[in-house]
């Protein structure tokens, strides 16, 4: 007799995840390859952070934390949001997290119900509603284009008129770049609170702005901060992330996290207590982002990449192909067999409309970045 599978694990793949996989596979059989595919960093933790994990390893436990995470990491991030955006925060109520993900997984259990419906703008990143979905939670697609530039405002929610108990908003947003404004943000706070929405405010891409400074959603009461180590602080593989949780979630976050998680990984919070202190080595990134942005956008016009959606922040373009496809994850196969360059469909951030865009990563190194440019211009022909 075959045993049953539960069908909260039938959820779609995460396609850049596939992506990585392919070009990776043509690099093991000799083939050249340029990642614009996964957005990371291409540079590793800043050496303060090294320096404090070696220090770490000769000479603590590396034990459990509390689940919450250790309690001088938390009052950096507290003092953090002080120093970058003037807002208090209590460490209280700042929890640290295995991950991004692991934030996302605690907030969803902790703020939403199996049947509740929480709007997502579309495109979005996938694991929302992927996450959403495997707990009974209904992800509701709210489509957002170059008419809002990709970004569910408090507007676009009343003109798209459907109850939700929740809303995801990522300012800067995967996988188009767009920001909201402060007013923007403010006015989105607002209209949660008026409707009776749980926002949760994913802000990953905070640090990595070229179009001024990122709002923050924290300290305005019921919302949820999510953040991550893995972006501006160039710390992806060390599993990190934290949270801002209001009062009422705060004890049922914590339960969650003792039961499902223990603890964050302690050699990465040990680690990430230096991470504050070296903003020169993090802005420097942040400059070459700079420099990598304004070289594709101004050399994938000349490709037939012309219409590209706002790029305010993080390291992502989001183009338009609808002048040579409406099957984007085939348009990437061949652009990847044909060129090296590996890009993102569309279809991973935008089941309605994704088959006519493609994301191009510029987290990599500059002479990268000029490279593909070229051979997509010379591929273009």
């Amino acid at each position: 007799m075959a045993l049953k599978v539960a069908k909260r694990g039938q959820v779609p793949p995460f396609i850049v995840m596939d992506v990585m996989r392919a070009a990776n596979e043509r690099a093991a059989a000799g083939g050249d390859v340029l990642h614009l595919e996964v957005g990371q960093p291409s540079t590793g933790a800043p050496a303060a952070v090294v320096a404090a994990a070696k220090a770490a390893l000769d000479s603590d436990v590396l034990g459990y934390t509390l689940a919450l995470g250790l309690e001088p990491l938390r009052r950096r991030i507290a003092d953090n949001y002080r120093a970058d955006y003037g807002v208090a925060v209590r460490p209280e109520n700042v929890v640290v997290t295995t991950g991004s993900s692991g934030a996302f997984l605690l907030a969803f259990l902790a703020a939403f119900e199996p049947g509740d419906r929480v709007g997502i703008a579309c495109p979005g990143y996938p694991a929302y509603r992927n996450i959403l979905a495997a707990l009974g939670v209904e992800p509701v697609l709210i489509p957002v284009g170059e008419d809002s530039r990709f970004l569910p405002t408090a507007r676009r929610l009343a003109a798209f008129g459907q109850k939700l108990d929740g809303l995801i908003v990522a300012s800067p947003s995967n996988p188009t770049g767009s920001m909201l404004s402060a007013a923007e943000m403010a006015e989105l706070v607002a209209y949660c609170h008026q409707e009776g929405i749980r926002l949760v405010s994913d802000e990953i891409y905070h640090g990595l702005s070229y179009a001024g400074p990122a709002a923050t959603a924290a300290g305005h009461g019921e919302v949820i901060t999510i953040n991550s180590f893995s972006k501006y602080y160039s710390m992806t593989g060390w599993r990190l992330g934290w949270m801002v949780v209001p009062d009422d979630l705060l004890r049922a976050v914590e339960c969650l996290a003792q039961n499902l998680f223990i603890s964050p990984p302690s050699l990465s919070q040990a680690a990430a207590l230096a991470v504050f202190d070296c903003k020169d080595e993090l802005n420097a990134n942040v400059a070459r982002y700079a420099q990598n942005r304004q070289i594709l956008l101004a050399e994938l016009p000349a490709a037939g990449f012309g219409q590209l959606a706002p790029a305010d922040g993080a390291f992502y373009l989001y183009a338009n192909v609808a002048r040579w496809t409406d099957d984007s994850l085939a348009f990437c196969r061949r652009m990847l067999a044909e060129t090296g360059v590996a890009a993102t469909p569309g279809v991973d951030f935008d089941p309605l409309d994704g088959r006519h865009f493609v994301r191009f990563s510029f987290a990599g190194a500059t002479a990268d970045m000029a490279e593909a440019a070229r051979r997509l211009q010379a591929w273009s022909k």
